[in-house]
């Protein structure tokens, strides 16, 4: 365990806002884990992962705890799947990597997904139709509040669209994990850290196609059933095509979330905007593109301060000044929660739908 004070956390988040912990701690294993708790009676805190999910509003006064634990391995092996096993401070895109290098399947939509591993089940995440939770086996996780270790399978997380357990409050003060890895409680922010991360990629593996952008990939190869690995391929260059860089434009990938509505409003909208883009789900609802919507509110290019809408994809807010030796060209975190603010009054003017923001503002 590594404590540090007075730590730029510009590098540490991908849309490359200055800003400064007062007090960060490298947990690197488990046991660095349940020291920080011994030592900290579980005072205040932030957990950072990859910090592709974070808008810095200013510095951050609660410690800091960036999780750097690593480690990846076939765990398991079932007659149905591989189990594999990843630890949180793992990188996302290069363990997806690693699982088709070693012939595991399940992941390539997935790909190019920007983050850590251990904030993978926090955020459901999820891409061209598949989400972590149709992968998820189970995680450890440790109690911020006693330092005891506990697992988790799919039910106990409380899995949906962007959404778990983990981002919810608890209730009370009397959260805890049993032996049998029950929780008490219907909420782990800010209670629980994850360490490790357990997928199950099958064995049965099929693809998973659909969305337009696959499929357009999918007609100009004229490969009618494509290998994991050309999928993976096609979602690297369709997401590089549409997405900036974080190293190059700062930024944290989709910050709305797609707004799902009933079949009704659906209707409503299309027979005044008939081209919105919208899927519609398996429980009778529709998701609309929240990228749509902000097009077509004329938002993209537009800028509020260094704070931009990506010329290429509406739904990604990104940081015009990234890169420059000059602080006062950067985005600052009020920058973009203005901007984001100014894109939902819009929306909802024009379409009656309250967007959601992706990503923690602290």
């Amino acid at each position: 365990m590594l404590v540090e004070n007075n730590v730029p956390l510009q590098p540490l988040n991908t849309f490359g806002i200055a800003a400064k912990a007062h007090t960060l701690v490298r947990l690197r294993s488990q046991g660095d884990v349940r020291t920080w708790v011994e030592q900290s009676h579980a005072g205040e805190h932030l957990v950072l992962g990859g910090g592709s999910n974070i808008v810095l509003t200013g510095d951050v006064k609660p410690v800091v705890l960036k999780v750097e634990i690593m480690g990846r391995a076939l765990v398991q092996e079932t007659p149905r799947a591989w189990i594999v096993e990843a630890g949180a401070g793992e990188n996302w895109h290069n363990f997806v990597t690693w699982t088709l290098a070693q012939g595991y399947p399940g992941l390539e939509n997935m790909a190019l997904i920007p983050g850590s591993v251990g904030a993978a089940p926090v955020q459901n995440i999820g891409a061209y139709g598949v989400e972590l939770q149709d992968r998820f086996e189970s995680l450890d996780a440790v109690d911020l509040s006693t330092g005891s270790e506990f697992t988790l399978h799919a039910a106990q997380c409380g899995f949906g669209y962007r959404d778990s357990v983990f981002k919810h409050p608890a209730p009370d003060a009397t959260w805890a994990a049993n032996d049998t890895g029950r929780t008490q409680g219907f909420g782990l922010a800010g209670r629980a850290l994850i360490v490790r991360v357990r997928l199950a990629l099958p064995k049965a593996w099929k693809p998973v196609l659909g969305y337009a952008d696959l499929e357009k990939k999918r007609a100009e190869s004229g490969i009618n059933e494509p290998s994991a690995q050309q999928i993976f391929d096609w979602v690297c260059a369709v997401r590089r095509a549409k997405l900036p860089d974080p190293k190059i434009i700062g930024n944290v990938g989709s910050f709305f979330k797609n707004p799902t509505v009933s079949q009704e409003q659906c209707d409503d909208i299309i027979a005044r905007d008939p081209k919105i883009v919208h899927y519609k789900m398996d429980d009778g609802t529709v998701k609309l593109a929240a990228g749509w919507l902000i097009d077509a509110c004329g938002w993209k290019g537009k800028s509020i301060g260094n704070a931009g809408v990506y010329e290429r994809q509406a739904l990604v807010l990104v940081n015009r000044g990234t890169g420059s030796a000059n602080p006062a060209d950067c985005a600052t975190g009020g920058e973009v929660m203005t901007l984001a603010r100014s894109i939902q009054t819009s929306v909802y003017e024009r379409f009656g739908i309250r967007l959601e923001p992706e990503p923690v503002v602290v």
